[in-house]
């Protein structure tokens, strides 16, 4: 068998010996041949002739020794991707050892490459050329490169349309948390949430969850084995209960548990896998669970008016600071000779070319910062009236503030709400409401049916048994020399410069405020009894309310108009508080309903005493802000983001304000 397989191999090597002479004749002959190339142009295209005899041989050569499947390879490679390369057989998956040399070649290599370019080039005239000539670059055919560009513009199109996709999902989403937010009480995020830390992270609390879960039915089973007269189980269940409740304690996450807890979870679960096997029925459990249920709820309502009523007493009682602020003052007030309780400027009171504020307080510091802020955003302070109005009780405190904290150069006027004779009950329905038996016993009489109800208590205040809150309605009446005033609430600050609402025009209207209503919020159907026809008849259920703290009246429209008479219609038709509840905001839009203004919103933002989520650039913006609700700046229960905005026109370093221990 040897032999034979030398005899083989040794009839293969003048096969493979022609072949090679064949393939690398042609090749030597260029190498050789190409420095006579620039001799001469003859010399030249007498090459370029052997050159093609030569590579046509070559070719006659290939087909008898290549089959014609090998040859078609050669062919189509040729047509389809350029120059025949042994590059492009290796991409197609040939073998790894065809080593290639590309068009980065060395000059021997291009000067051999070029005549058989010339040649194709000769060959492919009156075809689409897919080559430079001279040069071993490649160049795609006018009906490729249209083709290329279609398919580019596609992955463009389709590029541009999964971007669009993707926009239009994300403000889907956008939209959607958006339209989530509305759908929260503003009022439930300014308050602090014991579930916080589990809101930052749901698996926080896994632990506590299962303790609380396992107190429940325990609960539950305890109940069931004590009717079933169970009582050794009764005895675990209670032990265990007991332990339970110990171990959980007031914690509200994992963090807050011990690492010995586990093992009554533990316990507990033993427990109430006995229970279960002992005790377990199906319709006892729901029922148990549904009383349990009930009495929770009941718990809640209780505990939420309890907290409603806690929150308005904490509004409206005095801080033992700012009570002791007005004693120290009044005091100090009566003891002043008569001749230094006058203030300068009297004569600019009744001016109506100089800018008058309206300010109906009696809380000396809050009027305080009205005055200050009002004053100190000002271009011209010396052009600016204050026409304060308090209560007897005091009256002193508030004249003795500002004679020692006179505000520059404007003018300041203090006056006693009880010393209008003009105002009695014979004239103003609210006094004559106000001293009958019927609101005496909604006021003050606790056993009353409804002075539990959760939403009377905010209706239920003192301020609107105080004509100071009422007053607002009788402004021709307190200035009957002036024209136009700029009515402030004292639970604002001034922000920038107000003289520009003065040039506003009004239109023919009463009051310049601005409106609150948004979507279904603050419009009059959320003030007034619609079901009443005086309402149904008179109003728009949809009409949109307007703010009361800053509003700008002109008061001889107002003259005109018969506003006060209008209003005092309205409150002898409520005479039983069947049109709407007390306050003052109802009648004021019933008041001047269709006599109403609207400003720009960047003079008067709201909500500070109650919305945690203002826009704080509407803030830095406004030219008022009002801190409107039950928070007040000068509460312990103010919120600590806005005040600030409050605090900066305190003077804190007053010797009055030290004495009575009113710190920032």
């Amino acid at each position: 068998m040897a032999p034979n397989n030398n005899r083989t191999k040794g009839s293969h090597f003048p096969l493979l010996a022609f072949l090679f002479l064949c393939l690398l004749a042609p090749l030597l002959f260029f190498f050789f041949a190409s420095p006579l190339h620039d001799r001469s142009d003859n010399s030249a295209v007498s090459i370029e002739k052997v050159a093609k005899l030569k590579e046509w041989q070559a070719l006659q050569d290939l087909k008898s020794l290549f089959s014609k499947e090998v040859l078609d390879v050669i062919v189509s490679n040729t047509n389809d991707v350029g120059p025949l390369s042994l590059e492009s057989f290796r991409k197609n998956n040939l073998s790894a050892s065809w080593r290639v040399a590309g068009l980065r070649t060395s000059n021997a290599m291009n000067q051999l490459n070029q005549p058989a370019d010339n040649f194709r080039q000769e060959k492919q005239n009156g075809k689409e050329g897919r080559f430079s000539v001279g040069r071993a670059q490649w160049t795609d055919s006018p009906v490729q490169l249209s083709r290329r560009q279609l398919v580019e513009k596609r992955k463009e199109k389709r590029a541009a349309e999964l971007v669009k996709q993707d926009d239009e999902v994300i403000v889907k989403l956008e939209d959607s948390a958006i339209e989530h937010s509305k759908s929260v009480d503003s009022a439930v995020l300014g308050k602090y949430n014991i579930w916080r830390k589990e809101n930052e992270n749901e698996n926080a609390d896994s632990t506590v969850r299962l303790m609380r879960d396992q107190i429940i039915m325990a609960k539950v089973y305890l109940s069931i084995a004590k009717m079933k007269n169970k009582l050794q189980l009764y005895q675990e269940l209670e032990s265990q209960l007991k332990e339970s409740q110990r171990a959980l304690g007031e914690a509200t996450s994992d963090a807050d548990m011990r690492h010995s807890d586990h093992e009554k979870i533990k316990t507990m679960g033993q427990v109430l896998s006995k229970a279960k096997e002992q005790l377990y029925d199906c319709k006892l459990v729901t029922g148990k669970l549904r009383a349990m249920l009930q009495t929770a709820d009941e718990q809640v309502r209780g505990l939420r008016k309890q907290s409603t009523f806690l929150s308005q007493l904490a509004a409206k009682t005095i801080p033992d600071g700012i009570h002791c602020l007005s004693m120290r003052l009044t005091i100090d007030y009566y003891l002043l000779p008569l001749e230094k309780r006058k203030f300068p400027r009297s004569e600019n009171l009744e001016n109506p070319s100089l800018y008058h504020y309206a300010l109906f307080s009696d809380n000396v510091l809050a009027a305080s910062v009205v005055v200050n802020s009002t004053i100190v955003n000002a271009k011209d302070p010396s052009k600016h009236v204050f026409h304060l109005v308090t209560d007897k009780l005091n009256f002193g405190a508030m004249n003795m503030w500002f004679l020692l904290n006179p505000p520059g150069k404007a003018t300041i006027n203090v006056e006693n709400v009880d010393e209008f004779k003009w105002l009695n009950s014979s004239y103003c329905p609210v006094l004559r409401q106000l001293e009958s038996a019927t609101m005496k016993e909604y006021y003050f009489k606790a056993g009353h049916p409804t002075t539990t109800g959760a939403s009377n208590l905010k209706y239920r205040n003192p301020k609107y048994l105080s004509m100071l809150n009422h007053l607002r309605f009788y402004l021709p009446q307190v200035y009957p020399k002036l024209d136009k005033i700029l009515f402030l609430d004292d639970d604002i600050v001034v922000q920038k410069d107000l003289t520009g609402l003065w040039a506003v025009n009004l239109n023919g209207k009463v009051n310049g405020a601005v409106l609150t209503c948004g979507e279904s919020f603050h419009r009059f159907d959320k003030y007034l009894n619609f079901s009443n026809p005086h309402i149904a008849k008179n109003f728009d259920p949809n009409a949109c309310g307007w703010a009361y703290g800053m509003n700008m009246f002109d008061l001889k429209v107002w003259k005109k108009k018969d506003i006060t008479g209008i209003y005092h219609k309205w409150q002898n038709l409520n005479e039983d508080r069947v049109l709407w509840k007390l306050g003052t905001l109802p009648p004021g839009l019933m008041t001047f309903y269709g006599l109403t203004h609207p400003l720009n919103k960047s003079w008067h933002v709201l909500g500070l005493g109650y919305n945690p989520s203002v826009d704080r650039s509407e803030i830095d913006n406004a030219a008022v802000v009002h801190y409107n609700g039950n928070m007040k700046p000068w509460l312990e229960i103010a919120m600590t983001k806005y005040r600030s905005y409050w605090t900066k026109y305190v003077k804190f370093n007053h010797p009055y304000l030290q004495n009575c221990k009113l710190r920032e």
